[in-house]
């Protein structure tokens, strides 16, 4: 999925800032350039993506460049796409295959069950919490 980004050039006093117009409250900065401006961008949107899973809430499709460039609030700004990994939204299950030491493993296990969950289950859960 690729984002359109709107990036207010900065200067020596003032950083890059970044909106992602199609995400509410989606907004970055950068204090070394475009470069880390999109950079920071791109973390900006994977973040937000994921709380708003979290929330349960639906994620926009990007609107067309070419439509947000005719809003005069970015007018002087500089336009860029950020293209997000398709992977972020899709909640298809995939098989995978991981080695653990045995202690680790058992370890594991044991939380899990304490925890009502299989081992797949708490796998996830441990990941999506940290």
């Amino acid at each position: 999925m690729k984002y359109p980004i709107a990036i207010e050039p900065g200067n020596e006093k003032n950083a890059w800032g970044v909106i992602v117009p199609d995400l509410p409250g989606c907004f970055s900065a950068a204090d070394s350039g475009l470069d880390e401006a999109i950079e920071k961008a791109k973390e900006a949107i994977e973040l937000w993506i994921e709380m708003a899973l979290d929330g349960d809430q639906e994620i926009p499709k990007p609107s067309s460049l070419k439509e947000l460039q005719k809003q005069k609030e970015y007018k002087g700004w500089v336009w860029a796409i950020v293209e997000v990994d398709p992977a972020l939204l899709s909640d298809d299950i995939e098989r995978i295959n991981i080695t653990l030491p045995k202690r680790v493993l058992a370890r594991l296990d044991a939380k899990a069950k304490k925890a009502g969950e299989n081992r797949s289950a708490f796998i996830a859960h441990l990941a999506l919490t940290a």
